[in-house]
């Protein structure tokens, strides 16, 4: 009979693959949308605006348009990534066949690893097309400075917003449940990071309140990686983000394993 030793990489692989064709066949809707929808932020806000308008960051004026853009992809990345992660566990809850994630012969970090990559995946599938559509608009310059930085930090938020969706979908029992979580905690935190606007602006208490959001480190970080600045040192938000990613990651894998909200 065959054993499974260590890595069960052909049952890893067909999961990942299972997740990303989930979404893939669906493209239109869960990646060329969100693209189009984040390029309309960029269009209404710099004809708001005007195209001179300049954003002072770290001392330095940069035309409002190069500003928002890299904040835009990073936003439209994580908040894909816990779309994807969210809806697995979940539908399977609600349509009987959640037994077709916990009968496989894969472990529990198999398992999360299959989910995290397959929200991952989908997260950079969206950010490149928006960075796509943003290269093509006129007026606006989406060329990375330090392309690595930006990866880093798009990664960094992809796995974050991903480990927060596969909590939620272990936890909610209704679609309810899990736009509420994208309503009321991801979509005001991602809008209230610096997306639009600089934090070095703010009073000190808003700042301050500003710094304790994780989604601010992802797109000063992120945008770091376009622009060469940020509104905070780049190894501190590193680290933060990357700390929170760790945790919660030993969460869901703890909660996997028990089987909370799965098993019963």
């Amino acid at each position: 009979m065959p054993v499974i030793r260590n890595v069960n990489w052909g049952g890893l692989k067909t999961l990942y693959v299972k997740e990303v064709r989930r979404f893939f066949k669906v493209q239109l809707q869960t990646v060329w949308a969100p693209a189009i929808t984040t390029l309309l932020y960029l269009v209404i806000f710099t004809v708001a605006l005007g195209a001179r308008h300049a954003v002072t960051v770290d001392g330095r004026d940069v035309p409002f348009a190069d500003f928002i853009a890299p904040g835009l992809i990073v936003m439209g990345m994580i908040t894909n990534a816990f779309a994807n992660a969210s809806f697995s566990l979940l539908v399977g809850k609600i349509q009987g066949t959640i037994v077709d994630y916990l009968m496989p012969p894969l472990s529990t970090a198999e398992l999360l690893a299959a989910m995290v990559g397959g929200a991952v995946t989908r997260a950079f599938c969206v950010g490149g097309a928006v960075w796509l559509a943003m290269a093509l608009w006129p007026g606006v310059n989406v060329t990375p400075v330090h392309p690595l930085a930006a990866l880093w930090f798009g990664l960094l938020g992809s796995v974050f917003l991903a480990l927060v969706g596969v909590l939620t979908s272990i936890w909610a029992e209704k679609f309810d449940h899990a736009a509420a979580v994208q309503n009321f905690v991801v979509a005001p935190l991602a809008l209230l990071s610096g997306t639009f606007y600089s934090v070095d602006r703010l009073a000190p208490a808003f700042r301050a309140i500003s710094h304790a959001n994780p989604f601010f480190y992802i797109i000063s970080g992120f945008r770091y990686g376009f622009l060469g600045i940020a509104d905070s040192p780049v190894l501190l938000g590193s680290f933060v983000i990357l700390a929170i990613d760790v945790a919660l990651g030993l969460l869901c894998y703890a909660l996997l394993q028990r089987g909370w909200k799965l098993k019963n």
